[in-house]
């Protein structure tokens, strides 16, 4: 795999953030940005400051609802009582009076005069007006007939969301080209102007209101807007509206049905000096919006943005830089998590990582007033948390096949099985394993090959080493090559296996009473006897991936591992069928019958080392072996203490209960040679093998 490869969820992390500050910064999915922005008002309203939360104390809504009409018996307010209601106001010492009404027809109960003289006697009302667009480009301002425009201020108001999918409003947009073109602002931009008697201008995304009045916006011209923490409802379910606030509402029924000049007084104070905002609270009227607070009437709406610009804007975007070094540190902090193998810590960190981002773009929000972009962050972290999982998904399947692939054939399934579900039990490159392996050759393969065609020869050769490899499979051991008609294989490797002498005697065992069957098949077919020689060996050795970066094997390799190669060869000078060394015999001895054959020198080792002849499962010998194997080990007692004549008579009496035995023959072959020719005074004993096999 190239490093390419092995990186693309690098890459790919790398991508989602890079495409997350550049989708930030095109405010690509304000519906999800608008809605995180509802949770932190949410939070502000409750753990802010509590004076930065409270209610506007500047602003007054005059407002209009179900019981005013119920009272004044008739639907809408008509433009005399209107023109009552500003006289009031004005005379009550209302500093701005904000008509939220559009007044862009005239009247048809000619009522339109006694209107156009209230506005010219305040001088000091605005009146609403809609900002028109053609798609997204600016039209006109749909302002109030000619006649009430001129006689009073304008500002639109366009409650709208950012997002074409969700109604929640959280922002109030500025239209520089609306300033520009028409001179005309936000409605509360423009209340606020007449409240400070200054003109408001941009300058570098801040709205400026004379020298007290200076408001940060967003690089798209929008003030975010501080939406108050709002009373108990009187029922204790809900919060109250913000008109319904002590302070902040006046019934517009107090104002038109008061009964004398005295009750007007009373009320005086609440809108004294202050911004107050003529508008409709009622059902009918359908003016309700979604808030971060829940569903607000326009009007409360306006009174809030009002509120949000005198306090200078408490809530203000962070700069570009400040976004994107974020993102970035968040992209470097999930690069990071790569390097986590296990996926629950893995996990755990990169959890930890979004819910720290959240943590603090919302505290900082709460206490400061910062809003840090937090959707954009979230699904490029989110995505990158993806991409790291499905990557060590992939390369964990990749890994599993690997596996199956590479030990499928070799090993058991339950073998493959437990590695599939532990590869940390294959280290990969060699380490050393306290292991046995396992050589075994056909026994005169060159004249067994002379008697068949090449066609036959595969035929035979593909039954004899699928029987041998099913059993060694059985018996989970690993199949390490073939060579001709050898078979190589290792027990302990690659999933560690405590008993695995055990299970190389039993394979090798079950598999010499294989070729009985197979043996007898073969010669009633016409061909050769089949014999095999095996040799077995348990000790320490290296085992894993070895050879070239093209092609790799996994095998074993050692001094242990020689010394199981040498002892298959030497059955040839004992006769012997399966040959293990103490090591292995001391490692299974409770498991299995064997007779101590010699203590030989193989070539290529100087050290001697006692071999044995593998027999069968312990204690099921057949009585008539089992017998032969007593008198063959008295002959030896007598071989080893140099009485070579009382040797020979006990393996010739070994030869009259199995008259085959090979060990046997090989014994009177050499007490023959010792009895003529006696071995040296320091004889130890030890028999050098001057062939491999």
């Amino acid at each position: 795999m190239g490093k390419a490869e092995q990186r693309y969820d690098l890459y790919a992390i790398i991508f989602v953030f890079l495409l997350g500050i550049l989708l930030e910064y095109q405010e690509a999915f304000s519906l999800l940005e608008d809605e995180t922005l509802s949770y932190r008002q949410l939070m502000r309203t409750y753990l802010g400051d509590a004076e930065e939360v409270a209610p506007p104390d500047n602003v007054v809504i005059v407002y209009t609802d179900e019981g005013f009409y119920d009272q004044y018996g008739k639907y809408p307010l008509t433009r005399t009582d209107l023109a009552r209601l500003i006289g009031t106001l004005h005379d009550m010492g209302a500093a701005v009076i904000g008509v939220d009404i559009l007044l862009d027809f005239h009247s048809a109960y000619g009522e339109d005069p006694a209107l156009a003289d209230a506005l010219k006697n305040a001088q000091n009302v605005l009146l609403v007006s809609q900002a028109q667009f053609q798609g997204d480009r600016f039209s006109h301002v749909n302002r109030a007939i000619e006649k009430f425009d001129d006689l009073t201020e304008s500002g639109y108001s366009n409650i709208s969301s950012n997002s074409a999918i969700s109604e929640n409003i959280v922002r109030l947009r500025i239209y520089p080209e609306i300033a520009r073109k028409e001179d005309a602002w936000p409605f509360a931009v423009k209340a606020v102007s007449m409240y400070l008697g200054e003109e408001p201008a941009l300058d570098d995304d801040v709205l400026r209101v004379g020298d007290d009045v200076s408001v940060p916006l967003d690089r798209f011209n929008d003030m975010y807007i501080d939406y108050p923490q709002l009373p108990p409802s009187a029922d204790g379910q809900t919060t109250a509206p913000l008109h319904l606030v002590s302070g902040v509402g006046l019934p517009a029924g107090e104002i038109l049905f008061a009964g004398s000049s005295g009750e007007l007084e009373d009320l005086s104070y609440l809108v004294k000096n202050k911004i107050v905002l003529i508008g409709e609270v009622a059902e009918v009227a359908h003016d309700q919006f979604e808030t971060p607070i829940g569903n607000v009437f326009g009007v409360e709406i306006i009174a809030d943005e009002i509120s949000t610009i005198l306090r200078n804007g408490p809530l203000h975007a962070a700069p570009v830089w400040l976004e994107a070094l974020v993102a970035l540190l968040m992209m470097l902090a999930f690069i990071a998590t790569r390097w986590i193998q296990n996926p629950l810590p893995r996990n755990t960190v990169s959890i930890a990582l979004i819910v720290t981002y959240i943590a603090v773009a919302s505290a900082v929000y709460v206490s400061g007033g910062l809003v840090l972009s937090m959707s954009y962050v979230l699904l490029a972290s989110l995505f990158a948390l993806i991409i790291i999982n499905a990557r060590f998904y992939i390369a964990e399947m990749g890994q599993k096949a690997l596996i199956r692939d590479a030990f499928g054939q070799y090993l058991s399934p339950r073998v493959v099985s437990d590695l599939v579900k532990n590869p940390d039990k294959l280290t990969l490159g060699g380490e050393e394993r306290e292991m046995t392996a396992y050589f075994s050759d056909i026994a005169s393969f060159s004249t067994f090959s002379e008697k068949m065609s090449p066609s036959e020869l595969v035929y035979m050769l593909n039954e004899y080493l699928t029987e041998m490899c099913n059993i060694i499979i059985g018996y989970e051991g690993t199949i390490d090559k073939f060579e001709g008609d050898a078979i190589i294989a290792f027990w302990g490797a690659p999933a560690v296996q405590k008993d695995h002498a055990r299970l190389a005697c039993l394979a090798a065992i079950d598999m010499n009473k294989a070729l009985g069957p197979m043996r007898e098949k073969w010669m009633s077919e016409g061909k050769p006897p089949l014999y095999v020689r095996m040799g077995m060996n348990s000790g320490p050795m290296v085992v894993g991936n070895m050879g070239s970066a093209q092609r790799m094997n996994y095998t074993m390799m050692g001094d242990a591992v020689n010394l199981a190669s040498r002892l298959e060869g030497a059955n040839k000078a004992y006769g012997s069928d399966i040959m293990i060394a103490e090591s292995t015999r001391v490692a299974c001895k409770d498991d299995v019958d064997v007779r101590e054959l010699d203590r030989i020198r193989v070539v290529g080792k100087s050290e001697p080392v006692t071999v044995y002849q593998l027999l069968a499962r312990k204690n099921q010998t057949p009585p008539a072996l089992a017998d032969m194997v007593e008198q063959f080990e008295r002959a030896l007692g007598r071989y080893k203490e140099r009485d070579f004549k009382g040797a020979l008579e006990g393996f010739r009496q070994c030869l009259e209960i199995i008259e085959d035995d090979g060990p046997s023959r090989t014994y009177i072959t050499r007490c023959g040679t010792f009895i003529q020719s006696p071995p040296p005074a320091d004889w130890d004993g030890v028999f050098s093998l001057e062939e491999k096999g």
